[in-house]
């Protein structure tokens, strides 16, 4: 288990993503699954850059990272705003883009591509936790 420390800065996706596949490279995913646990570790540090941190610079967050029983497992934890994922509608795909309610497409993607994901608030902060199984 790893655990690395960001600040809430859009310039730091590349070392999330370059640091989340090395780690499913190393594990043995294929390089399908590794874009996928790239890709969804985008999205989730970019919603909290975005929307925990409302583009504040100064917040920071941790990313906590595992490999066990087949496993690559992700785990963000902020202390910025908390989210309420269940009320987040799912978006329509048929809509054209340019007609398409804006939110929602990040969360839409992490389910879509990991196996599982977790979302928690506690007094210690807002815990993302996404999974993604060995092929």
């Amino acid at each position: 288990m790893s655990t690395r420390e960001y600040s809430a800065k859009f310039e730091n996706l590349d070392e999330i993503r370059d640091y989340v596949g090395g780690l499913a490279r190393a594990a043995g995913f294929s390089e399908r699954a590794v874009y996928a646990v790239q890709l969804a570790a985008d999205e989730a540090a970019s919603n909290i850059i975005e929307h925990a941190y409302h583009g504040r610079p100064d917040g920071t967050f941790r990313l906590r990272c595992e490999y066990a029983d087949g496993r690559l497992i992700m785990t963000f934890l902020d202390r910025g705003e908390s989210f309420d994922f269940s009320n987040v509608e799912t978006p329509d795909l048929t809509v054209d883009l340019s007609k398409r309610k804006i939110g929602g497409l990040g969360i839409f993607l992490m389910h879509k591509l990991m196996d599982e994901v977790a979302y928690k608030v506690t007094k210690s902060g807002n815990y993302l936790t996404l999974i993604k199984r060995k092929d």
